[in-house]
Order: structure tokens, then C-alpha cells, then sequence
């Protein structure tokens, strides 16, 4: 049984690190950090609930 190869996981990697980044960026103490990390959470979330069963 051969081992997945890394670009097999890059669909699942993305959106992950979009949710990271964006939190990261959320508990930075400024308003526009935050909003742009909330934003980048959705974004993630969402992208993350469309490659689930593709």
C-alpha cells in the first residue's frame, strides 16, 4: 500500500491554514486585524466544508 503523496493533502492543508491565520489574526488587539481574521475564518471554514467530501 503505497503512502499519499503531498499534493493529495494540499486540499485539506489550505484551508486549515486560513482558519489559523485568521485566528492569529482575530486576537491581534486591533479592529482591523480582527476583522480581517474573522473574515479569513469564514472564508476558511466555508472552502474547508466544500472540500469535505471532494
Amino acid at each position: 500500500m503505497a503512502l499519499p503523496t503531498w499534493p493529495e493533502y494540499w486540499n485539506e492543508i489550505e484551508p486549515s491554514l486560513l482558519i489559523l491565520i485568521g485566528f492569529v489574526l482575530f486576537v491581534f488587539p486591533e479592529p482591523a486585524t480582527s476583522a480581517l481574521g474573522a473574515g479569513l475564518m469564514l472564508f476558511g471554514a466555508a472552502w474547508w466544508f466544500y472540500e469535505w467530501e471532494r
